[in-house]
C-alpha cells in the first residue's frame, strides 16, 4: 500500500543513547571554565535537544540570543564543543534494548532504510554511532551542522528522504516516512515535512511530547517494532 513505511529517520540524543551525564559535565566544565556557577543535571538535561550553539546560550540564562557579546559565546562554544569532544563517551550508553530492536525492525522488513538526523553536532554523532556499532544500521547521518537549519526545520528530513529515494531506486514519500525522537522538536519536524512520528517517553524530554501529538508513541526501544508495523500496516 502507498502508505507503507520505507524510511525510518532517528533522532539521537534521548533516542538512541543516553548522553545526558556528559553533556551535564561538558557543559558545567564550561561554565566553571567562564568562572559561573555550575547548574543541576536536571536543569542542562531540559535544555538539550536544540543543538549545541543552544544548549550553551540557555546555560549561559540567554534562551532568547541576547548576549550581545559574540565573542563571549563563541568561547563558552569552543570550549564546550572541545570538551565534549574528549569526554562525549565517559559515561553515554545506548539505550537497553536499541540494538535489539532495530536487528528485530530489519529482519522484518530488510529493505527499510534507516538514517539519524540530530541537532547535535555531526562529527560527534557519527563517532558515537561508529563507537556503538550504530552505524552498520545506518545510510546517513546528518547532525545539527550539516545544514544552514536544524530541526525543527525540515531541510534535513527533506534531504533525506531524498538520498533515501536515490538509494531504494524509487521515488519515498514523506508519508512513507517515519521519525522517531524523545522530544516535541522531532515530532514538529516530521509534521513540517508530512512525514509520520513516533514519540519515545523514555527520552530527554518526553514531557514536551504530549503538546506535539506524535502519531505513536514507546515506553522502551523494545516497543519500537510493534509500533513500525502498526504504522506500516494500519487497520483496513
Amino acid at each position: 500500500m502507498a502508505s507503507t513505511l520505507k524510511l525510518l529517520v532517528f533522532d539521537l540524543d534521548g533516542t538512541l543513547i543516553d548522553s545526558s551525564v556528559d553533556l551535564c559535565n561538558s557543559v558545567n566544565a564550561t561554565l566553571e571554565h567562564l568562572g559561573k556557577p555550575t547548574l543541576p543535571p536536571a536543569v542542562i538535561a531540559s535544555y538539550i535537544g536544540d543543538g549545541a550553539s543552544m544548549l550553551v546560550r540557555r546555560a549561559l540564562g540567554d534562551p532568547e540570543g541576547d548576549i550581545h557579546d559574540e565573542q563571549y559565546v563563541t568561547e563558552a562554544l569552543t570550549f564546550f564543543l572541545n570538551y565534549y569532544r574528549v569526554h562525549k563517551l565517559d559515561f553515554t550508553t545506548v539505550y537497553p534494548g536499541v540494538i535489539e530492536a532495530i536487528e528485530t525492525i530489519r529482519a522484518a522488513s530488510p529493505n527499510l532504510l534507516m538514517a539519524v538526523l540530530t541537532n547535535k553536532p555531526v562529527n560527534p554523532s557519527r563517532d558515537i554511532c561508529a563507537h556503538f556499532g550504530l552505524n552498520r544500521f545506518f545510510f546517513q547521518n546528518y547532525g545539527g551542522n550539516s545544514f544552514h537549519t536544524k530541526k525543527p526545520d525540515p531541510h534535513g528530513l527533506k534531504t533525506l528522504i531524498a538520498e533515501a529515494s536515490t538509494l531504494a531506486g524509487e521515488t519515498i514519500t514523506a508519508a512513507q516516512t517515519l521519525m522517531i525522537g524523545d522530544s516535541d522538536v522531532d515530532i514538529l519536524t516530521a509534521r513540517n515535512c508530512g512525514a509520520r512520528s513516533l514519540g519515545c517517553t523514555f527520552g530527554l524530554a518526553p514531557h514536551t511530547l504530549a503538546a506535539a501529538q506524535p502519531d505513536a508513541l514507546a515506553d522502551s526501544p523494545a516497543a519500537w517494532p510493534k509500533a513500525i508495523a502498526s504504522l506500516m500496516h494500519p487497520p483496513a
